[in-house]
């Protein structure tokens, strides 16, 4: 059963869900844009900071086992069906600059609803194999956050070193209806991955300007491995605004104490960057 039947039976639930995505969505912005202003010039005294909320046009592909107790299961959805679940969404990219000094931050927060029918494996209190309809709430929460260094800062050419940490918070509510009775089980696990990378920005012309990022982390510290890449091509409208498009893959294998996060999430980007 889809989403749409889910809000069929709760339609005051679908009624703010669909409210929150056309709110939240222009809040979001338009792409990932840690961008142009900042190249190849010299810096003034103090801290240059960058904001950029950003939309990110996101599908999804792995392997997830949400309990401890429950079975892996394979999903791959596109970013029409990532939207027929949500609930809420948001991105947004902070960076700064002192000098050859920089930090980078950046923030995901999705929540979704799917809603099943059929039959689940042996829960606590239910046999296996009883006909059930459930409801599967998933927050997923990540922020990065990286210092570094600029080694090189030429006037067409910025390159940074990085290194940080990357936090993932997954939280999973499930509500099982069954013989007229409803069960809720909730689990969530959270864990921290080392991750090094580096970020370089070219200028193509005056107002035009093309970045590149990546990191891999993880090392088995946390996941048994992750990694992220970002392009994007940057407009400068004002001194102090920017706009950019482009596309960011974002791939984690955590396993661990039963719980699975083997998934891979990549999609178009499009955002928005002030910069003061």
């Amino acid at each position: 059963m889809r989403a749409g039947c889910w809000q069929d039976k709760h339609p005051h639930y679908a009624k703010m869900g669909d409210g929150l995505k056309f709110i939240a969505l222009p809040l979001l912005g338009l792409a990932a844009l840690w961008t142009a202003p900042a190249i190849a010039q010299d810096s003034p005294d103090g801290w240059i900071v960058q904001i950029s909320p950003y939309l990110w046009a996101t599908g999804l592909d792995g392997d997830i086992s949400p309990f401890r107790s429950g079975p892996t299961v394979s999903i791959e959805r596109d970013f029409s069906e990532v939207m027929d679940s949500l609930n809420l969404g948001g991105f947004i990219n902070f960076w700064a600059r002192n000098g050859r000094f920089v930090l980078s931050g950046d923030m995901m927060f999705v929540d979704t609803t799917d809603s099943k029918a059929g039959t689940l494996p042996a829960l606590p209190g239910l046999p296996a194999g009883l006909p059930v309809s459930g409801d599967v709430d998933t927050t997923q929460f990540m922020a990065t956050v990286q210092g570094g260094y600029r080694f090189h800062d030429a006037p067409g050419l910025t390159v940074d070193g990085l290194a940080g940490l990357r936090f993932w918070h997954i939280s999973n509510e499930l509500t099982v209806r069954a013989l007229g009775q409803s069960r809720r089980f909730k689990e969530s696990f959270s864990w921290v991955d080392p991750v090094i990378g580096m970020r370089a920005l070219a200028r193509i012309s005056e107002r035009w300007s093309f970045q590149a990022q990546a990191d891999v982390g993880g090392f088995g510290m946390g996941s048994d491995q992750t990694w992220s890449a970002l392009a994007t091509f940057n407009y400068i409208i004002t001194d102090n605004g920017s706009v950019s498009f482009g596309y960011k893959i974002m791939d984690v294998d955590y396993d661990d104490d039963g719980h699975v996060f083997d998934a891979r999430l990549q999609g178009p980007v499009i955002g928005v960057t002030w910069r003061f």
